[in-house]
């Protein structure tokens, strides 16, 4: 199962992959399982345990984990999370602790790749959750088999896996897991839809191999929109060095809305460099305004979305002290001639001379 993942997405070349291990049965598994097929190859496994400090068990679980891993000779790191932790969401917060605390080290350790145990009946519980939410196509597609994340390959080779046969792999090698007392509390959403799924099941037939098999087929229509915004920013978008980007105001009449909506959406998060991407109904009103005849310019995501010249300029939202000279433009046109005769906003301006040396 691993091996055949990592040939179909072009891993199967990296020679040193981290696996996170909570001491759940699914990571636990996933770990075994890594172990199992790569090392043979000659890959190694590196298992990391993110001790929260959330529960008073949390450090002997994770040194349970490191048992384990020692019975089947993985290496094993135990990351710990120090320091005050917030009242209100702990969930979210503990989540984006441990992802800083796995980039961290696999930065540090030279590892590109970790995997992470999330299975079917996880997917199928992120449908109804983001479903609740008013996601649209994007969310309800679920996790990606591989995504990145802090410069991080995040692999889920077991989306398509049950959690009963995952047990049933440490069952049959007499490995105990642990049981997190947070699964059965219902002040979470994730729990309260797991515990409505056998009902689900049971009255509607709806199992979660079958949400897991729609979920696929709606990210089949996912990867082709992104195609066509690729292709679309290819095409129609111009890249200012870096600095920002442009397009023709002819082209919004002429844009399907829901082309609109993505290339606009992809290039607030590349100008921008924010972590997620502008939510919906902020980019539906910008929108609206972009097509405004008084429209001038706003911001949104960290940019600034400007109507001129018979462009739409995005660059980024800059906190600038000092404002630059006419020589200093003088002198940047010089190294760059191609800018002596062309007509930009003067934000673009200050955007090109801050990522110029000579500015800085």
């Amino acid at each position: 199962m691993i091996k055949e993942f990592l040939e179909k997405y072009g891993l199967l070349q990296e020679q040193k992959f981290a696996v996170a291990v909570s001491g759940g049965a699914d990571s636990l598994a996933l770990a075994l399982m890594m172990q199992e097929e790569l090392a043979p190859l000659g890959k190694n496994i590196v298992a990391l345990t993110v001790d929260h400090k959330l529960r008073k068990e949390s450090t002997d679980e994770a040194f349970y984990v490191g048992r384990v891993m020692k019975a089947y000779q993985i290496e094993h790191h135990i990351l710990t999370w120090n320091g005050d932790k917030p009242k209100k969401g702990v969930e979210e917060a503990a989540r984006e602790a441990r992802y800083h605390l796995l980039a961290e080290w696999c930065q540090q350790n030279n590892v590109q790749t970790l995997a992470v145990a999330h299975q079917a009946l996880d997917q199928a519980e992120t449908f109804f959750m983001r479903l609740q939410r008013g996601s649209g196509l994007d969310g309800l597609c679920g996790m990606r088999p591989v995504t990145e994340r802090m410069g991080l390959k995040i692999i889920r080779p077991l989306l398509a896996a049950m959690p009963d046969d995952l047990k049933k792999y440490l069952y049959n090698r007499n490995i105990d897991w642990v049981e997190d007392p947070s699964n059965q509390c219902d002040d979470f959403l994730r729990v309260r839809v797991r515990k409505f799924m056998p009902q689900i099941q049971e009255h509607l037939g709806i199992t979660p191999q079958r949400l897991v098999e729609t979920m696929k087929v709606l990210q089949s229509t996912l990867d082709y929109l992104q195609s066509r915004v690729s292709q679309y920013i290819k095409n129609h978008v111009r890249n200012w060095d870096g600095a920002g980007v442009s397009f023709s105001e002819r082209n919004l009449p002429l844009m399907h809305s829901e082309l609109l909506f993505r290339v606009l959406s992809q290039l607030l998060w590349m100008v921008g460099k924010a972590q997620y991407k502008v939510e919906a109904s902020e980019l539906n009103r910008l929108i609206l305004r972009l097509n405004e005849q008084d429209f001038v310019a706003c911001t949104l995501g960290g940019c600034e979305i400007i109507k001129k010249y018979g462009q739409i300029w995005i660059v980024p939202e800059l906190k600038i002290k000092t404002k630059p000279s006419k020589k200093n433009w003088e002198d940047f046109c010089n190294l760059h001639p191609k800018y002596k005769k062309i007509k930009i906003p003067y934000k673009l301006r200050l955007s090109l001379l801050k990522l110029n040396p000579i500015y800085r």
